[in-house]
């Protein structure tokens, strides 16, 4: 298979530091977005040692199926799944580490999400969509978008409950408040799902100065126009900006192709 990928990440207009990072690793069909979070540029140094752990991980494993995990796996998951899940747990552990050795960076903390394409065993190619936080993932197939993640914060929890509405949602006071993220208890939740991808298909993660700035229809709109995938990120950052821009914004897209 062979996957075609875009990313960009931007400071957004109201930001003085960019606390995003990114992950591209297409030798591994690895892409992942780390929105960082804390005082005194703390949220860049965790969404760092993040995007660093989780190369690392899969650099060691990629080169090595037999390698000793930090983690053990869980039963119900396959190798490739275990292996996502266990990447991201590692980078919790690290980000705890360095904070507990540094006063200043007490309590930073990242959200993560990843997208890992993989075949294996004749079983079909899947893609991997894991995260932890309010970092989103989306499918676009047939000109159609659909959100694959569910955040993991206040405002999306009390919409599971029904206590308010998507309108209310809109406006909620604590928007920001995330239930989920690396960095901050020693054992972290990780959620994952597999998908069957299509020819053609796109995938976009991203973190919510996307989501949070350019609603979906929009997001929708600009995948269905662009020419090609490039374009459709710089749009989707431009857009973002012009929206206003209040926090800082990344956006990969990666297009699978068959063969």
């Amino acid at each position: 298979m062979r996957i075609i990928h875009a990313a960009k990440s931007d400071v957004g207009m109201k930001r003085d530091n960019n606390e995003d990072n990114l992950l591209v690793f297409p030798e591994q069909n690895l892409f992942a977005v780390f929105d960082g979070m804390g005082g005194h540029a703390a949220g860049e140094v965790a969404s760092a040692i993040a995007a660093n752990e989780v190369r690392e991980f899969f650099e060691h494993t990629g080169k090595d199926e037999e390698a000793t995990w930090p983690f053990k796996g869980e039963r119900q998951k396959s190798y490739d799944e275990n292996r996502c899940v266990t990447s991201i747990k590692l980078a919790n552990a690290k980000i705890i580490e360095a904070s507990e050795g540094d006063g200043a960076k007490k309590n930073m903390g990242t959200t993560a999400v990843m997208m890992h394409f993989v075949e294996r065993n004749g079983a079909g190619p899947k893609c991997l969509v894991a995260h932890v936080g309010d970092s989103r993932g989306y499918h676009f197939r047939n000109g159609q978008l659909k959100r694959i993640t569910i955040d993991h914060s206040l405002v999306e929890e009390y919409l599971r409950m029904g206590k308010i509405t998507e309108e209310e949602a809109k406006n909620f006071p604590q928007k920001n408040i995330i239930l989920r993220a690396l960095g901050q208890q020693k054992v972290v939740d990780v959620e994952i799902n597999a998908f069957d991808p299509m020819a053609g298909d796109i995938f976009l993660v991203c973190s919510d100065g996307l989501s949070g700035m350019v609603p979906d229809d929009m997001i929708q709109a600009i995948l269905q126009r662009a020419p090609n995938i490039e374009a459709a990120t710089k749009k989707l950052i431009d857009t973002t900006n012009a929206n206003g821009g209040v926090d800082n914004v990344t956006v990969i897209l990666a297009q699978f192709q068959p063969g």
